[in-house]
């Protein structure tokens, strides 16, 4: 359910997080950590939280140019790291391994990269440590935070933007590690979620008798097992790869795309909706800033791609 009787405390309330923000961004690349890194980080001086974003299965982490460019540039530094090079994936628990390993490298490794690609002095917040991933990446920042990675790290909060637990609900074809229950709010994890869904994920494209986002695997039981505080989004009109850059400038960017349903609509109400609920969630728990978040629960019409009804248990 969404949060009611809340009033709109200005016109800019809930809109302005779908629009880019106002501090400058770079990106740069990292070679020197377990797995390759591409860094996206603000250049206006100041401490900003730390996103890990994991990518989805055979997918480029340049491919979320925008997203996390978007994400970025309203004061976070996300870290995009390549779990594999090749186009087939890793098993799935060597791929959480290295997940964890990374966490682990940022602790030390990331600052003095900061301070070497960077002028001003921007500091990362590793106190707000976030999950972040898409598809199987989402699944992997599940993983991640259920201790299935050898990390110590007290994460502040999880983003699992269309995850994905495998191609069928049969156990046989999840990836491993095996995280869904299939009891309601079975998770134990001790941090806010947000589960960001898309309405296409489910069904098969034209290039594939498969979905991407199965039922059974896909957000909406990764969202039935959370524990509040949690809150799920559904793009209705989108599908499981709208998010990615439109050009992604190689033949495994278009394959991809074409495997998956996708939408009609411009991609990028699709990336600045997904970038603004990311923004919102975390000025909600980490900087208690929540009337963004709070207003967009309540009216899901503000954001630039149509929204189902969004479910919200504090």
């Amino acid at each position: 359910m969404a949060l009611r009787d809340k009033p709109v405390l200005s016109t800019t309330i809930g809109t302005d997080v779908f629009e880019s923000g106002n501090i400058k961004w770079k990106q740069f690349n990292v070679d020197t950590s377990p797995k390759p890194l591409l860094v996206f980080t603000p250049t206006v001086e100041g401490t900003y939280p730390v996103i890990l974003f994991y990518h989805g299965f055979a997918i480029w982490n340049s491919y979320y140019h925008k997203l996390l460019g978007h994400i970025t540039s309203h004061g976070f530094i996300v870290v995009a790291p390549q779990l594999f090079t090749i186009g087939l994936p890793m098993p799935g628990p060597c791929e959480v391994k290295f997940a964890g390993k990374v966490a682990n490298w940022i602790t030390k490794g990331l600052q003095p990269k900061l301070k070497e690609n960077t002028k001003e002095n921007v500091v990362a917040k590793l106190d707000n440590l976030v999950l972040a991933g898409h598809s199987k990446g989402g699944k992997t920042a599940f993983a991640v935070a259920l201790g299935h990675a050898e990390t110590n790290l007290k994460f502040s909060a999880l983003i699992g933007i269309d995850p994905v637990a495998g191609p069928s609900k049969c156990k046989i074809t999840r990836t491993l590690p095996h995280i869904l229950t299939g009891q309601a709010q079975s998770f134990d994890l001790n941090m806010p979620v947000i589960v960001i869904g898309t309405g296409l994920g489910p069904e098969p494209s034209n290039c594939s008798p498969l979905p991407c986002a199965p039922d059974g695997v896909n957000h909406e039981e990764f969202f039935y097992e959370c524990k509040p505080p949690c809150a799920h989004f559904v793009v209705k009109d989108y599908g499981h790869m709208d998010m990615l850059d439109d050009e992604t400038h190689d033949i495994r960017g278009s394959l991809l795309k074409c495997l998956c349903k996708n939408g009609t609509g411009p991609k990028d109400l699709m990336i600045r909706t997904l970038g603004g609920l990311v923004v919102s969630f975390l000025k909600a728990y980490l900087y208690n800033q929540p009337e963004d978040f709070e207003v967009i629960l309540e009216d899901p019409n503000l954001a630039p791609a149509k929204l189902e009804e969004p479910v919200f248990y504090p």
